[in-house]
């Protein structure tokens, strides 16, 4: 048997893990160098890099599981509609999956006689799927994206939060930002591996906004740590 392998089985996981992580990463980094510029004390630098990743993690698993629910509240509404119209209609739904495929290139005879083959088979699953756009593959489900965008978020701020710990003030931002980036250069590289994408193009693209955002921040904690 001829197996393939394809990457659009992970759309859903990489996705909510890919942005968990970066965000976990960028913004408790930038946090961490911000508040350093403002010069206070290590406790505060400590706790707020721990009330940071805490506060990012559930925001994200909120913020993943209300989007991803309200997508599957819409898949569901659309399938609860079309089961109705296949009970009350069900010659105009045949001609409409059969329309779907003289579309895409078949003839009417041929087209008529798939739609009743993929019919007979399920008829909600071919409709969701050709008529829909709906996929297993790519369903919605919150609970699994609030739980990865929650991991992800924790994985890439602990990082920083470790080294707010360890590091002494002198070379707490240096460090940061240079760990940081190394980490975003292969957190990009991962992320374009795993989703097909050149190496190069998806670890730069992630370095570079990371260390956009580390510079404002900073310079936001410096300015109002200077007027203070």
């Amino acid at each position: 048997m001829h197996v393939e392998s394809h990457r659009s089985d992970r759309i859903g996981w990489l996705r909510a893990t890919v942005l968990g992580a970066n965000d976990g990463l960028i913004s408790t980094s930038s946090l961490v160098v911000g508040v350093a510029a403002a010069q206070p004390s290590h406790a505060a630098i400590m706790l707020a890099a721990v009330a940071g990743l805490a506060a990012g993690a559930l925001s994200m698993a909120a913020g993943e599981y209300v989007s991803v629910s309200s997508q599957a509240d819409t898949e569901q509404a659309d399938l609860t509609r079309e089961r109705g119209e296949l009970a009350t209609t069900p010659e105009a739904e045949r001609a409409e999956l059969a329309g779907i495929y003289v579309a895409r290139g078949l003839d009417p005879e041929l087209a008529l006689q798939v739609a009743d083959q993929l019919t007979a088979h399920d008829a909600l699953g071919a409709h969701a799927r050709d008529e829909l756009g709906i996929h297993e593959i790519t369903r919605a489900r919150p609970i699994q994206a609030a739980i990865a965008s929650a991991a992800a978020f924790a994985a890439g701020a602990a990082p920083p939060a470790l080294l707010a710990a360890v590091l002494p003030a002198g070379i707490l931002t240096p460090g940061v930002v240079g760990v940081t980036l190394g980490l975003l250069l292969a957190l990009g590289g991962v992320a374009a591996r795993l989703g097909g994408a050149p190496l190069a193009r998806g670890a730069l693209r992630v370095a570079f906004w990371g260390a956009v955002a580390m510079g404002c921040t900073a310079a936001v904690g410096r300015l109002f740590g200077a007027a203070v």
